[in-house]
């Protein structure tokens, strides 16, 4: 049912259709944004240009013949007057009986200061340019109710300048590290979303049925095995910014749905490889400045991962190599920790992890020398066999960066590596790797030395620009649905 508003501004909407003026024109000419003419005011001002700015009321404040507009474009917000006595009896009469907050409007006048000090455009013209039927949230500029804010993301958006500026910020930090990647040779490629095995990353997939093919295909959780397929085909350096799909629980620090960057780089050794990315991190919090600069200013600290979980809880993990001995171990150290649904030693030594260490880490820091159990695409460090080649950047409790300094190429380790995958999911694991035939063929063609990695844009924004979740980064989050 339309409320009393509601109903009052489909009635306006009719008044102008019955005076013959459009309420959705096609086009609009505008000569200037609000950003224009602010920055150019004083030139403005002085020669009495005419400019024509195109936005959204904000507020609406009418004091007799004069009335006070507050107006905003895709560049900022400012201030039009509209007097009575320029624009005429009629239209100005037209205006006040028709105009709504949240309408669309093209104003054409001139720059000039008000007796407050206010740059403004001192209106001439006055002509919509698209009717709004709803209103905006009640105080525009207070919209605060997070449910409302994420579900009508565009309403948030109009309503709060700092989201607006977070997400803008998103956008350049990540044509920041595209630039930055491209600068140094990378080919962005694209590979599939849908797959018909969801390998690459140890989480649960999303299943969906293609009609035509009368088979099953996955959402991909991650884009890597088709990378380091193209990295076989000859693709020495290269990298994908996409979209994942994780089916996993929703949180401030998960979203089903999430946008990573993953590389490769053929050749390259393990401090050249950690330098490239600590710059790519640099120059992506560059874009952000301040306190972002400081705080992601390379190096970054470095700890191994069996250091980080003996300071955090006592427990060694080059001391237990099975999950007797790992959940022995942590009732000796008094340590609380859900081991439910784990499989494997890897998943009890995530597990582990997850519950002492990693909330310990606040500034980011590398963490190198993940139990190989836990890494089954990566490599096993040459000078102890039970560490992968692998290095996580962890900030505020969270990774954010997922690399392995030396990709496993050898396709005899990797089939028995995904095996041992395969006899997990047999057992129940959820989050297993899949047996992936056609990546196991494409590595016995052979591939070069090489180095990897995934980031998490989403976390990375998040932290990048303080915010206190991801769904503060993501234009339109994952959401449970209204009952």
């Amino acid at each position: 049912m339309l409320s009393g508003e509601e109903k009052v501004r489909r009635d306006r909407l009719a008044s102008l259709n019955k005076l013959g003026i459009d309420p959705y024109p096609s086009e609009t000419h505008r000569t200037h944004t609000v950003a224009d003419v602010l920055s150019q005011f004083d030139v403005l001002s002085a020669s009495a240009q005419s400019v024509t700015v195109v936005g959204r009321i904000l507020a609406l404040r009418q004091m007799g013949g004069l009335t006070f507009i507050r107006v905003m474009d895709g560049s900022g917000t400012m201030q039009v007057v509209l007097k009575e006595d320029e624009v005429g009896e009629e239209r100005y009469k037209i205006f006040i009986d028709h105009a709504d907050v949240g309408d669309f409007f093209s104003f054409t006048g001139t720059a000039f200061t008000t007796k407050k000090g206010e740059k403004s455009v001192l209106a001439t013209v006055a002509t919509i340019a698209s009717k709004a039927l709803s209103p905006l949230p009640e105080k525009w500029h207070g919209l605060s109710d997070v449910e409302t804010r994420y579900r009508q993301r565009e309403l948030d958006l109009i309503a709060n300048p700092e989201v607006r500026e977070r997400l803008i910020l998103r956008s350049r930090i990540v044509a920041a590290m595209r630039h930055f990647l491209d600068e140094r040779g990378f080919l962005e490629v694209e590979t599939p979303i849908l797959q018909p095995i969801p390998g690459g990353a140890s989480a649960r997939p999303f299943v969906t049925h293609h009609n035509a093919l009368d088979a099953d295909l996955y959402l991909r959780v991650a884009p890597e095995l088709y990378l380091k397929r193209l990295v076989v085909g000859g693709f020495e350096k290269i990298f994908e910014i996409g979209r994942c799909f994780r089916n996993e629980g929703i949180d401030y620090a998960h979203n089903p749905e999430f946008t990573m960057l993953e590389l490769y780089s053929a050749f390259t050794d393990v401090e050249t490889f950690v330098h490239l990315l600590e710059e790519l991190i640099a120059t992506a919090a560059r874009v952000v400045g301040g306190e972002a600069t400081d705080t992601f200013a390379p190096p970054f600290p470095r700890v191994t991962f069996r250091d980080a979980v003996l300071d955090a809880c006592g427990v060694d993990i080059n001391t237990v190599r099975t999950p007797k001995e790992i959940i022995a171990a942590t009732k000796k150290a008094k340590v609380a920790v859900d081991f439910e649904g784990c499989y494997g030693i890897g998943e009890y030594y995530d597990a582990l992890w997850k519950a002492t260490a990693r909330e310990k880490i606040i500034a980011p820091t590398w963490v190198f020398d993940y139990p190989i159990e836990l890494k089954p695409l990566t490599k096993a460090k040459r000078e102890d066999a039970t560490k992968s080649a692998s290095v996580q950047l962890v900030v505020e409790g969270a990774e954010v960066v997922n690399a392995y300094y030396h990709e496993l190429i050898d396709p005899v380790d990797q089939r028995a590596r995904l095996d041992e995958q395969q006899m997990l999911r047999e057992k129940g694991s959820e989050e297993a790797q899949w047996m992936d035939e056609e990546f196991l063929s494409a590595l016995e063609h052979a591939m070069p030395p090489t180095s990897g990695v995934g980031i998490g844009i989403d976390r990375l924004v998040a932290f990048l620009t303080k915010a206190p979740n991801l769904k503060e980064v993501i234009l339109f989050p994952t959401l449970r649905p209204k009952v």
